[in-house]
């Protein structure tokens, strides 16, 4: 595999009784987990330089309780996110689950009296999550799933008896409907077939006798469907074939279930908020006076208010829905920053949410919309820092080399550091994400400490910025979006405060790709490049990414069976334009990301060190997508910062 060395148990001994280098006094140690190449011994005194930037947490609202005002949280006392119980705001945070890998989803019912909860969680980063049922009485967890497949977490019944959910079980590529009593895990049965890896189950009607689905094909086009709760047999309520794909986000049973509310970008450049009347199927538009999308929406139990979230420039704004006038009404006013998981209570006065800000990371609170109280339920640690001082970002904006317009955040250091700053671009993956101005975490460390600027694009390709700005660096157009990097290159060269010498670009996953095609493009306009589970070879990736997600990444990337577009896309691929590349290069992967395999990286590496240019190689063993468990990220960062102060600051 190319790897110099494993630090395994029994290496680790080794090491430390013959005094090697890596494991000398005054020197980090990588766990067993780590297999490192190139990364020359890192001094104890970085990580002790960086602790306070590592230290913080957060946390991640995923249920309230049926019938006490109390809520579940997700967050982190140890290595991964576990589940923690939170009685009032302020409270405490009691742990209830304790695992290596982090549990990535949690839910009470919502009628019963409470006493369980379901949670969702994987092995090693390897996405083929698993569903448990929590008794609150004894601590027992009970499997609900078959333990092999991919399982979705799913969505309750109105009754609160049934959850219906997805699963890969059948052939390990297509997501089937399953429908399971999680008191009796023997209940558990397949609803019906279905036909690819993008169908998600919404809701249940307020009868239980319907479910309602989505069949997601791409950003840009997805159907939704009824489907009959006992037979399975389905309606297709979003014609197929019509001139305009339409794309739809959430949708949900009205109150009385003759409609649904949804989001769509039907008729729209954005997700609007709509009412479908399931009679006549015509549509109303409830949000058509906001030009951005509606990112996410929450409807009460009684069906009469209706929290949604809008996207502005990358903001989230709080809205609230009279459903009974249509008539839209105050929110009290919130930090600037981003909002999400919306969950009401059961009393239908009060509506829980995560906030997080530049200066203060993810965090629950409520509202209560009968006093307008607003409460806050955690105060998550800094590690020490001080939050007024952390950097706030600023939206900045360059032409392309198409004139179009291209915008992203961009984080200063403070005035202590003099002169024109060093700048890392660091590219958000997807590609159909985007980035937004949250809490930046260990990042943090690199503007205030070590004085570099940080900038976010936005390329070509983002969501939130319309239907047609998303679709800009589809198939053949693919590398527009390198150009727009290419264009904020020069955009930083007229900011009297930037240092268009000392650049480094960076990202994950499809920002990985962006990374590794900057690197090979633009070689001698960057010092370095750090890239993070990043794509290689666009053939190689789609030959070998889960088949469940297969079809989905064709429809963005290209399909690599036609002659032609595999033609193109091996041309394009950073792999075979690696000889290009230079400049130092940083590859980090987890070994179990069944997104973008591990040989991605593999290859990257092989062929990047064959041309004699310096590369470091990190890999954990207990990964997937991004390194998820702390010990593992601690080391990451590390290892970051000590690859930024020796190539881009040349220190």
């Amino acid at each position: 595999m190319g790897i110099k060395h494993w630090l395994g148990p029994a290496a680790l001994f080794l090491l430390v009784t013959l005094g090697a280098p890596l494991l000398a006094a005054g020197e980090i140690a990588p766990n067993e987990n780590l297999f490192v190449d190139g990364i020359p011994p890192l001094p104890a005194s970085l990580a002790e330089a960086v602790s306070r930037y590592t230290e913080f947490r957060t946390a991640t609202l995923t249920s309230w309780h049926p019938s006490r005002r109390e809520i579940l949280i997700l967050t982190r006392f140890a290595d991964t996110n576990q589940v923690h119980r939170v009685q009032m705001p302020g409270g405490a945070r009691s742990q209830l689950t304790f695992y290596p890998d982090r549990v990535q989803a949690a839910s009470y019912p919502p009628r019963p009296r409470g006493n369980y909860f379901v949670f969702s969680k994987d092995t090693g980063g390897n996405e083929f999550s698993q569903n448990y049922r929590y008794d609150l009485d004894t601590g027992r967890v009970t499997l609900l799933t078959d333990g092999r497949s991919r399982n979705s977490p799913g969505v309750w019944s109105t009754a609160g008896d049934r959850v219906a959910y997805t699963s890969t079980r059948r052939n390990g590529k297509d997501t089937d409907l399953y429908i399971e009593d999680p008191r009796e895990p023997r209940s558990d049965r397949k609803l019906t077939d279905l036909e690819g890896g993008g169908w998600q189950p919404l809701d249940w009607s307020p009868d239980d006798r319907r479910l309602l689905a989505l069949e997601e094909i791409s950003i840009n086009e997805s159907y939704l469907w009824l489907f009959d709760a006992a037979s399975g047999e389905r309606t297709l309520l979003t014609p197929r074939g019509l001139p305009e794909k339409i794309a739809y986000g959430d949708a949900r049973f009205s109150g009385d279930g003759r409609g649904l509310y949804l989001t769509s970008d039907r008729g729209s450049e954005f997700l609007q908020l709509q009412y479908l009347d399931l009679n006549t199927r015509r549509y109303r538009s409830l949000s058509a006076a906001i030009p951005w999308d509606v990112e996410s929406f929450e409807l009460s139990q009684d069906g009469r208010h209706l929290a949604f979230v809008t996207n502005e420039a990358g903001i989230s704004r709080l809205h609230l829905l009279d459903t009974a006038t249509g008539r839209t009404r105050a929110v009290p006013k919130l930090p600037v920053g981003l909002i999400a998981n919306l969950d009401w209570r059961a009393n239908n006065q009060e509506l829980a949410f995560n906030l997080s800000t530049a200066r203060s990371p993810a965090d629950v609170y409520s509202w209560n919309i009968a006093t307008d109280r607003i409460e806050r339920w955690t105060t998550s640690e800094l590690g020490g820092l001080n939050p007024a001082s952390l950097a706030e970002p600023q939206l900045v904006n360059w032409p392309s080399f198409d004139k179009r317009t291209i915008s992203g955040f961009l984080y200063r250091p403070p005035a202590k550091f003099t002169g024109r700053r060093p700048v890392i671009i660091n590219i958000h993956g997807g590609p159909e994400s985007q980035y937004r101005p949250g809490f930046l975490g260990r990042n943090n460390y690199l503007i205030d400490e070590l004085g570099v600027a940080i900038v976010f694009p936005n390329v070509r390709g983002s969501s939130g910025y319309g239907k047609t700005f998303v679709q800009l660096d589809n198939g053949f157009k693919r590398e527009d979006s390198v150009k727009d990097i290419g264009a904020l290159l020069d955009w930083i060269a007229t900011q009297p405060d930037l240092d268009p010498e000392r650049v480094m670009v960076t990202g994950g996953s499809y920002g990985g790709y962006m990374t590794l095609a900057v690197a090979t493009r633009y070689n001698d306009r960057i010092r370095c490049s750090l890239d993070v589970v990043g794509i290689s070879n666009f053939v190689s990736f789609l030959e070998r990414t889960e088949s469940y997600r297969r079809d989905l990444r064709r429809v963005e990337y290209g399909d690599e069976r036609d002659p032609k577009m595999r033609e193109f896309l091996l041309a394009i691929s950073p792999a075979n334009n690696a000889a290009r590349i230079t400049r130092p290069l940083f590859v980090v992967q987890g070994k179990n990301d069944p997104r973008v395999p591990l040989k991605e990286s593999e290859q990257m590496v092989e062929t990047v060190k064959q041309g004699g240019s310096p590369v470091w190689y990190l890999m954990a063993t207990d990964e997937g997508h991004g390194f998820a468990k702390k010990k593992n990220a601690d080391f990451q960062f590390y290892s970051t910062v000590a690859f930024i102060q020796r190539y881009l600051l040349n220190q």
